[in-house]
């Protein structure tokens, strides 16, 4: 058993924070008695300890960015179901990805180093950023070091979606998104280039979006 904490700050979400450590959010929720629909406070404690078959999985705390927002967190949206024309698409466990953004890969998923946890996608400043699948809004903010304004995406009990260093947010916390709607719009926060950062996890974990996206 190892042992570690996250500090609630203003914006965050249970969600963020579970994107921020690689973990699900489910495990953080039960490990905390956190019930749906998982509101969190500035101040709260997260008890980040693992511990699984004996095996300790240690904690690391990155830098975090306080902002005014009030942490909170939505309720989860029921499953969506919906047709696939991959094999790749139907094996994600929700169907129906498509492409966020129409730009080339100008960096691919990687965990060796340099690590890059999704992929980029090169763009023009404006250039829309759209929902890879139906899902909900579950962050919408700035409060990731290195991501700029982010907005993350829950699509099923499983499965979350990420899209990183936006120039505007055209969506909320808890709305209800479907496939290929314009949520953002390119741009350069949090990097040094206009280009979206494109994440996929499984059950907390990155995964290769090139193993869900369909073929261009």
């Amino acid at each position: 058993m190892t042992s570690g904490q996250h500090i609630v700050q203003r914006g965050e979400t249970l969600y963020s924070i579970a994107w921020l450590y690689s973990r699900d959010f489910r495990e953080l929720a039960r490990k905390n008695s956190i019930r749906s629909p998982y509101t969190i406070y500035p101040g709260q404690k997260i008890d980040l300890s693992i511990h699984r078959s004996g095996v300790a999985t240690p904690s690391v705390t990155p830098v975090r960015q306080p902002k005014k927002t009030v942490a909170k967190s939505r309720a989860p949206v029921k499953k969506y179901t919906a047709k696939s024309s991959t094999p790749k698409s139907t094996a994600s466990g929700s169907s129906g990805w498509q492409w966020p953004a129409n730009g080339k890969i100008i960096s691919a998923y990687s965990l060796k180093m340099p690590v890059n946890k999704g992929i980029d996608i090169g763009g023009k400043l404006g250039e829309p950023v759209k929902a890879a699948a139906s899902g909900e809004v579950v962050y919408a903010g700035s409060d990731l070091s290195g991501y700029g304004r982010l907005i993350i995406l829950k699509h099923n009990s499983s499965y979350l979606s990420a899209y990183a260093h936006n120039r505007d947010l055209l969506v909320n916390e808890g709305d209800s998104v479907k496939a290929g709607q314009k949520i953002a719009e390119i741009g350069s926060t949090g990097t040094t280039e206009p280009k979206l950062h494109f994440e996929i996890r499984r059950d907390g974990k990155p995964v290769d979006p090139m193993g869900y996206l369909p073929g261009r």
